[in-house]
């Protein structure tokens, strides 16, 4: 007998065996930097327009007066439209992650320098057109492959730490961007276009890093020894029955109408109402102010660090205490303060800008958090690869069509108080409030219905019919 079968932990019947090694640990190591990566890259794209716009992206294409809103939502058509396929694809037996998610990077990265290279408007757009469908393939991959690693109580604080990454994006973003504008003229080249070939060729640094240490699923991973192997299997299948049910068996209907999915998602959505505006106007934002370019590159740096520590701390608590539904009320709070402000502030002229300021943190907090929780209690309440292939890539991809709305309400003539994409703003807040209660009702109902079956028949948790986690 194998070495293998001999370390397979215990069975239902009894207690699961103590693991082997600290081979979690091993796993954070292995999986959430290089994962996070793919996020931070993500919002890198997203901020790093805004930062060549405060540079001077504007002017040097000739851009029309709608022209950066144009830049921004023309990203994400084909971000939203090929999420749902490549996560399908990427859960495919003979499909490696590392490969699938390497060579998307790799392309990225070239398109993201050619940004910086191009001399036409209408090369911009086709480059961030190319990007869309590219950057569809990293966010919603990642976070699948990460939910099959992790238990449903796991999850939360290395979902935090993988949107932690998406945070540092701009956060680093504006640290390059300060230090990029002096390379303005080298090579005759204007600073604006220093941003987009640098941090393009960071993308594909990062994409060597991926083909040679991003593990296969869980089942595949050569990164455990057998007994490591074993116990993690062993946990993950008591813990969500089993994940990697055979794609061709998989009953799609349900999964696509599975009110688990869509209520998350369109919770996603609301949070990254704010997310989006952050990102895509703060530098525009404090420029208006007062700021110089230079000064507002590094004031918005304290904003996503402020987004880092509450998304780590509400990951960590919620961890520790099982629970999702208080923390994302929480955020909701937050960001409902920071938007509050922003339209008493475009209304009475009187306040100080400091306020105006203060409520970024304010926003960035309460969204960032938000983000996180809300992609992990969807995946903790969610059995099968198929279901969470599906719900990741629904969540990152129709989620994010919050960019639309931030990318057309924000008008130009309208700044630097934007009435319209602050009340926009506000209300799609208050509609995630009202969303996040319909969806913990509905898994609270849940529960009592089986609680009340299982006291008159009896039964456990398997496959089909389990206790939801609110």
């Amino acid at each position: 007998m194998h070495a293998e079968a001999l370390a397979t932990p215990a069975s239902d019947e009894g207690e699961l065996a103590p693991p082997p090694s600290n081979y979690v640990l091993k796993l954070d190591l292995r999986l959430i930097p290089l994962l996070g990566c793919t996020y931070t890259i993500l919002f890198l794209d997203r901020t790093n327009i805004a930062n060549a716009r405060i540079e001077g992206l504007e002017k040097g294409l000739n851009m029309p007066s709608n022209g950066y809103n144009t830049c921004l939502w023309i990203f994400f058509i084909p971000f939203v439209l090929v999420e749902i396929p490549s996560n399908m694809i990427m859960g495919l037996p003979r499909v490696k992650p590392n490969l699938f998610l390497g060579f998307s990077m790799l392309i990225l990265g070239i398109i993201s320098m050619c940004q910086g290279l191009t001399h036409s408007y209408g090369g911009l757009l086709a480059c961030r057109f190319l990007m869309g469908i590219l950057e569809a393939t990293l966010p919603a991959g990642a976070a699948l492959l990460l939910s099959e690693y992790y238990t449903r109580k796991e999850q939360p604080i290395r979902f935090a730490m993988f949107f932690t990454f998406g945070v540092l994006g701009p956060l680093v973003s504006g640290l390059l961007a300060y230090g990029i504008r002096h390379m303005n003229g080298i090579q005759g080249k204007e600073g604006w276009r220093w941003i987009f070939i640098i941090e393009g060729l960071g993308t594909i640094a990062i994409s060597f890093l991926v083909f040679l240490f991003v593990p296969n699923f869980p089942e595949k991973t050569d990164i455990l020894s057998g007994a490591e192997k074993a116990h993690l299997l062993e946990k993950l299948r008591r813990d969500k029955g089993d994940q990697k049910l055979s794609m061709r068996s998989v009953k799609w209907l349900p999964i696509f109408t599975d009110y688990k999915i869509w209520l998350p998602t369109a919770m996603f959505f609301c949070c990254d109402m704010t997310a989006a505006s952050i990102t895509s106007f703060t530098p525009t934002i404090l420029t208006e102010l007062g700021w110089k370019a230079e000064r507002a590159q590094v004031m918005s740096i304290p904003i996503w660090a402020t987004g880092f520590m509450f998304e780590l701390g509400a990951g960590f608590l919620s961890s520790r205490t099982g629970l999702r539904f208080p923390f994302m009320l929480f955020g909701i709070m937050m960001a409902t303060i920071g938007w509050i402000i922003q339209i008493v502030y475009s209304e009475s002229k009187d306040l100080s800008p400091g306020v105006r300021y203060f409520s970024l943190f304010a926003m960035s907090a309460g969204t960032f958090l938000q983000m996180a929780m809300t992609v992990s209690w969807m995946t903790n309440n969610l059995r099968g690869r198929a279901s969470v292939a599906v719900g990741t890539a629904m969540i990152l991809g129709l989620g994010n069509c919050a960019n639309f709305v931030a990318s057309n309400v924000f008008i130009k003539r309208e700044a630097p108080y934007y009435p319209t994409g602050f009340r926009t703003g506000l209300t799609i807040t208050v509609a995630g409030a009202v969303l996040c209660l319909v969806h913990v009702a509905l898994l609270w109902w849940h529960n009592q219905k089986l609680g009340r079956k299982r006291a008159e028949v009896g039964g456990e948790d398997d496959q089909w019919e389990y206790k939801y986690q609110y």
